[in-house]
């Protein structure tokens, strides 16, 4: 029998919603795990949950929408603990009417929803192409494809995502990594809970973060052959 291969995942945002619930089933499947959010607390906690799953874990506090240093970070992480697969998670909601988005909130939703993708990615990269081998997932929305009237930002940042996903897959597909998007729709989470969105939908009805989860992970162990380029996961009763 074969001994088994260990995996390193990067999750960010994992400390709470679909990040905390993909790190907790990657724990399971035997990924090992670097978890990345603001809050070094909430971090802790779940790492704590993963490694009593059997898997390694460590937790860094970093901010995200700090796009400026989190190259830096991440290329330090990986020179440490080299990365495997790399779920780009983290994200920010924001709900308002074109006209009215002041131009600093604009940027505040693309540089967690795209720059901070792209700096991650930028830092992972050069590692992976040296060992010829990695998946990058990002998690991107239903939005992506779908203009909600009044998401206008957070529309154009998940669209924008879908295209970072499609150029990176063309880019490195010769390289042997693979490119995963993953489209979720209205998803229960504490997003929906932030100051950044004014909208009043019945969650009862939304993907659980562990449906979510599940998506990504049948996405991360597809054999080394095959890559799921595109899942969109919608609620059985449509999109809100």
């Amino acid at each position: 029998m074969t001994a088994r291969i260990h995996q390193r995942a990067l999750i960010t945002g994992a400390s709470s919603g679909i990040g905390r619930a993909t790190a907790l089933l990657f724990a399971k499947a035997g990924i090992d795990l670097v978890l990345v959010s603001r809050s070094q607390d909430a971090l802790n906690a779940v790492a704590d949950e993963v490694i009593q799953l059997g898997v390694q874990a460590e937790a860094y506090s970093i901010d995200l929408a700090a796009v400026e240093q989190v190259k830096s970070q991440i290329e330090a992480i990986d020179r440490k603990t080299p990365i495997d697969i790399l779920v780009n998670n983290a994200g920010i909601a924001y709900t308002g009417n074109l006209i009215d988005i002041p131009l600093s909130d604009w940027q505040q939703v693309m540089n967690l929803n795209l720059t901070s993708v792209f700096q991650c990615i930028q830092a992972i990269l050069p590692g992976m192409r040296q060992r010829r081998g990695g998946m990058v997932i990002n998690v991107a929305s239903i939005a992506g494809y779908q203009a909600f009237p009044g998401w206008g930002a957070y529309n154009v940042s998940k669209a924008a995502l879908i295209s970072l996903s499609k150029t990176l897959a063309a880019e490195e597909r010769a390289s042997g990594i693979r490119v995963v998007t993953v489209c979720p729709g209205s998803t229960n989470t504490p997003i929906w809970d932030t100051d950044t969105v004014q909208a009043d939908f019945d969650r009862s009805q939304m993907l659980t973060p562990e449906v979510v989860a599940q998506t990504i992970l049948h996405a991360a162990l597809m054999p080394s052959g095959a890559v799921v380029e595109e899942l969109t996961v919608m609620p059985s009763g449509g999109a809100f």
